[in-house]
Formats: structure tokens, C-alpha cells, sequence
């Protein structure tokens, strides 16, 4: 058997992180078995779809790898792929259940069925429906549809006995049937609630495995008694535990959490994103934590999905993308590290690469950028304090006497060039006596007027050229004299 898993987003907007994680564990199930994943737009709900939320979901598709098999912009026998283009089924499947004897018209006003919801005594903002319509002579109901009074479906739920499914995550999980509510099928604008068309394309589309938030657990016993009543063989479940901010609260966009996108935004790169998006809930069967999408494919495996909830932590998500921008190939980072080094520097004739080449290992985010480089084009206001630094065995007098020192020595230089300043600058330590880092420490802080930089004193110099750097280190030599005389 094939396997088939489904991504089914509705089109509301942004990708959070939670459909993101969803999308990715189908992908994973199917590629680690050789099967095929779907992507099937679920837009029944109009009033919430968003205008351009479709193309959304092919960009962070697209972004991140994960190539589906089958879809509304690839096609597929199966299609199509946009639930409000399958609309002509749906009803005839549910027509196919009233039948049965399984399902039923009801055309209950919106005023009855609020006065159900009233007049529960524990006031409680759901009543279950008391199945008025049930028992509507046939000749009753032919006479409403014919007249076109507006109408429901609803499935006939069992009263007695329980319903049992197996979920990979969760175990065996059994539901008195008592609990179970006559839900709708089709609504009286003709459309199907999710629940219903996300059955009938399960099946239409032969999806072996669904994958979905746990908040499904409680809806899937509705799913099993629809496709039991159809005949249909049930696909095998894989409740996924929520994504938390932290021990007490779900990632929420309305209270500022970030989606996919805002995080692409903020400087994180993809790989590094998915990447640790597959560890929220998925453990390996050892300790690695950086993985490419081969490694995925490769490793992944249903049963190392923990049913705990996982907790968002942008910390390990920022050491994690410093880790890919550490390994990544020059040329593919400098394609991200470009665009936001010239939007940062402005300053003419700037090597720019040489930069970029620096930064490298020191970025935590591609939004790094601009505050680690922005010295390039102003030197920053900064406290002579600065100068002081007890590893580099640095004070402000020491500092005044180097930088004093090494003026003459830039001056006569001849060769710009980061091997040679740094020799010539090791060479004046050794005639001054002085460590290494008493030279460098002074040039690099009256280079940046930084605490940190994204290279050394030599580097720094390379990239602001002869003519700044003797202007700067003669800032903060009248900075040093100012303070000390």
C-alpha cells in the first residue's frame, strides 16, 4: 500500500508554526516510506478565508522544501485539490447517508436552536440537539425541500454503547457515545462543515495517514462513525501535542508569537527553521539536533513523536540558525548577507565580501547585520572607558600610549593589507614591550567604539581603509588626552 499523507490548510492568512510543524510530519511520514504528499486547500469556511493567504502557502512550501506530489497548481488524478471546486460531492455523499438511514434533514430555525441552547440548565454555551427533525413524516420533509425551505444535514449519531480508535501518539482512546452531538454535515448555504468534507476527501483521495493538532482527538470518534457508515476503511491517526510559548500557553499569533514568515523576517533562514521545527515533538533515536532534509527523510520515524507538549524557545532556534550560518556555503550565504550589508553600509569603496566573510561566524541572524557593521559608516559615540580591558591587560593610559605608538607606523605603510598590519602592529608590541593585546585592543576599540566588532584591530582597518583608520585612532587619542591631562 502506498502511503498518502495530506497537508490541509484552510487559507486564513500567515503560517504559524504549529500547521508548519503539521505540514512537515506528513511530508516526513511520506518521503521516509516513498509515498506521496498532498496538498489540498480547504476553503469551505468563506467567511474567514484571507485574500492571498493561497499563495502564502505555496511560497512556505516552496521555501521550505517541502514539494508536494499532488495539488491544485500540480494537478493529480485525484483532483481537484480546492475543496470549493469539489462542492457538487459533498452533497450527494451526504444524501447518500439520509438514505442509509444515517444522516437527516433538519430544518430547524436559527431562533429554535438558540432557545436548545437556553434552556440547557447548566448554561452551557452548547446544547446538544435535541433531534426535533428526526422524526419528520417524509411527506413533511418533501414538502420543505420542495417549497425551499432552508435545511440542514446532520449525521445520526449513536446513543449507546462507545467508539474506540488507536491513535499512533495517544494510544487506544474510547468515547461514550452518549457524548456525541448530531453534528452537521452541510449547511444550509450548501457547503460542508470541515469535519464532513475532510472525511469524504480522506477517503476520495485515498490519504493512508492524517496528521493534526490534538485538538482533533475529540472530533475524531465523529470521523470514525462517518466513515463506518460509509463502509470505509479508516485512515491510521497521528494526533500531534501543541506547540507551546511556554508551560501554560499555546503559540498564538494574536498574543505576538511569531509565524514562519515573521521569523524569515527577523533573520532566521530556512533550513534552520525547519530544522528545529522537527524537533518540536520528534525526538531521534540518538542525540543529533542538526539535520538536512535528506537526514529527515532518513531518520524520521512516527514513533519517536512524544504526545507531550513542546515548548518554543527562540534561544535554541537562534543557536540553531547561528550553527547553519557557521556551515553554510559561502557563496549561498553571502546571497542572503548581501543585500542586508548594502542596505547597512553606505560608505563607498567598502569591501563588502570581506565583511560578509567576518561575519560569518559571529551571527546569531541575518538581522545581526546592520548593528554589527553600523561603526563602518560613523564611528558611534563611546566612553573612553571602553579602552579598558583586564584580559587584554588594558588601561586608558596604556591604551593613549599605543595608540600614540602605532600612528607612525600606519602612516609609513605602504602595503594595506591584513597580514602585514598585523605584523608590523606584533613587531611594535615586541620594540614597546608591550602584549599583544595592549597594541590591538586600543586600535580595534578606536576603530569600532564598540565592545565587539566583527573582526580584529587589523581587519577593521583593512576594511575602513588608511585614511579613516589614522582619523579614528586620532579621535581617540584627543579622547584619551582629554580624559587623562
Amino acid at each position: 500500500m502506498e502511503v498518502r499523507t495530506r497537508f490541509a490548510p484552510s487559507p486564513t492568512g500567515y503560517m504559524h508554526i504549529g500547521n508548519l510543524r503539521t505540514a512537515l510530519y506528513e511530508y516526513l511520514i511520506a518521503k521516509s516510506k516513498g509515498g506521496k504528499f498532498i496538498l489540498r486547500i480547504e476553503d469551505t469556511d468563506q467567511e474567514r478565508k484571507v485574500e492571498g493567504s493561497v499563495d502564502v502557502i505555496y511560497k512556505t512550501l516552496e521555501l521550505t522544501g517541502l514539494k508536494h506530489d499532488e495539488g491544485p497548481d500540480v494537478g493529480g488524478e485525484y483532483g481537484p485539490y480546492v475543496q470549493s471546486e469539489r462542492m457538487g460531492m459533498y452533497m450527494d455523499y451526504a444524501l447518500e447517508l439520509v438514505k442509509k438511514g444515517k444522516a437527516y434533514y433538519c430544518f430547524c430555525s436559527k431562533e429554535r436552536l438558540d432557545s436548545l441552547k437556553e434552556s440547557n440548565e447548566h448554561g452551557d454555551a452548547f446544547a446538544r440537539y435535541d433531534r426535533h427533525c428526526l422524526s419528520l413524516p417524509k411527506e413533511e420533509i418533501e414538502a420543505n425541500l420542495a417549497s425551499g425551505k432552508p435545511f440542514v444535514i446532520r449525521q445520526l449519531m449513536p446513543r449507546e454503547g462507545t467508539t474506540t480508535f488507536e491513535d499512533v501518539v495517544y494510544g487506544t482512546i474510547t468515547v461514550d457515545n452518549s457524548e456525541l452531538d448530531d453534528q452537521i454535515l452541510i449547511k444550509s448555504d450548501g457547503f460542508p462543515t470541515y469535519n464532513f468534507a475532510n472525511v469524504v476527501d480522506d477517503h476520495t483521495m485515498n490519504i493512508t495517514h492524517v496528521v493534526r493538532g490534538s485538538e482533533y482527538l475529540s472530533s475524531t470518534p465523529k470521523y470514525n462513525l462517518l466513515y463506518d457508515a460509509f463502509g470505509w476503511d479508516a485512515p491510521e491517526y497521528i494526533h500531534l501535542p501543541p506547540v507551546m510559548r511556554d508551560a501554560q500557553h499555546k503559540l498564538s499569533k494574536r498574543h505576538g508569537d511569531k509565524s514562519f514568515e515573521d521569523l524569515i523576517n527577523e533573520g532566521y533562514i530556512v533550513e534552520a527553521v525547519v530544522n528545529y521545527i522537527a524537533l518540536l515533538g520528534w525526538s531521534p533515536s540518538d542525540n543529533q539536533e542538526i539535520f538536512s532534509m535528506d537526514e529527515l527523510i532518513e531518520k524520521f520515524d512516527i514513533s519517536g513523536i512524544s504526545k507531550s507538549p513542546s515548548i518554543f524557545d527562540i534561544k535554541k532556534l537562534t543557536w540553531m540558525n547561528g550553527e547553519y550560518l557557521k556551515m553554510m556555503d559561502f557563496d549561498k550565504y553571502w546571497e542572503l548577507a548581501e543585500p542586508k550589508l548594502k542596505e547597512a553600509v553606505k560608505t563607498p569603496g567598502i569591501d563588502l565580501k570581506f565583511v560578509g566573510e567576518l561575519l560569518k561566524t559571529r551571527l546569531e541572524t541575518l538581522n545581526d547585520i546592520p548593528e554589527l557593521v553600523d561603526f563602518i559608516d560613523a564611528l558611534p559615540e563611546y566612553s573612553t572607558e571602553l579602552y579598558i580591558h583586564k584580559k587584554m591587560k588594558t588601561t586608558e593610559e596604556i591604551a593613549l600610549e599605543s595608540l600614540k605608538a602605532v600612528v607612525p607606523v600606519l602612516e609609513s605603510q605602504g602595503n594595506w593589507s591584513n597580514d602585514t598590519l598585523y605584523e608590523c602592529l606584533m613587531e611594535l608590541a615586541k620594540e614597546k614591550g608591550l602584549k599583544n593585546g595592549q597594541i590591538l585592543w586600543p586600535v580595534r576599540t578606536a576603530l569600532s567604539g564598540k565592545p565587539s566588532s566583527p573582526g580584529g584591530a587589523t581587519e577593521l582597518a583593512v576594511i575602513l581603509g588608511k585614511e579613516e583608520t589614522l582619523r579614528r585612532i586620532d579621535t581617540g587619542i584627543k579622547m584619551l588626552d582629554e580624559k587623562l591631562n
